[in-house]
């Protein structure tokens, strides 16, 4: 299940940081600006939020850490998650299967970084779309919702990332001031 949420500044941020695990409010005060903070717990929030409607856990869910910095859910194997924010909003997706989250705000996008992020397939759907800086976005979104799920960076090559990837589905959204996109592996048929 995939929830957001872009009422990001509509919350006590001190009243949120007494609520969360200690963990996630460590992990929240790291940040030195009230803007990220804001964005670690509301995307916390919105995971509590997940939980307890899809699987019924209601205790502040408790992280640990993969080989590669991927969290997981602890007491949990069986329960996948991913966050994600934006400046506009945060994003969250559960799943009894592996799954990977990318939110981002849609902004005007530089030709010279896309050109550095993107295949030229992926520069010629940008450059021929009628809202260039929203092709680019779904094209990232897409790229890092892979990262997330797989862990695997493609050796570096990001421009090169949809190219070689393994048998996925992105679900995207096209929300007023952002994108966001969540992979799944595909199922598997017999």
């Amino acid at each position: 299940m995939i929830y957001l949420d872009d009422h990001i500044h509509d919350f006590d941020l001190q009243q949120a940081l007494s609520e969360v695990s200690p963990q996630r409010r460590q992990y929240a005060l790291r940040y030195r600006q009230e803007r990220d903070q804001r964005l670690s717990v509301a995307a916390f929030r919105l995971l509590q939020r997940a939980l307890l409607e899809e699987y019924g856990i209601d205790e502040p869910p408790l992280f640990h850490y993969d080989e590669n910095g991927k969290p997981r859910l602890a007491g949990h194997p069986d329960v996948h998650f991913s966050l994600s924010h934006c400046l506009a909003a945060v994003a969250c997706a559960v799943s009894d299967k592996p799954v990977g989250i990318d939110i981002e705000t849609i902004d005007h996008y530089s030709e010279e970084i896309a050109t550095r992020v993107m295949s030229e397939a992926e520069m010629h759907q940008i450059l021929t779309s009628p809202h260039p800086a929203e092709a680019f976005t779904r094209l990232w979104t897409m790229k890092e919702s892979l990262y997330k799920l797989t862990g695997d960076d493609n050796n570096g090559d990001i421009r090169h990332m949809l190219d070689r990837m393994p048998p996925v589905t992105f679900e995207t959204r096209v929300l007023p001031r952002c994108v966001c996109t969540v992979c799944r592996y595909k199922a598997v048929t017999s």
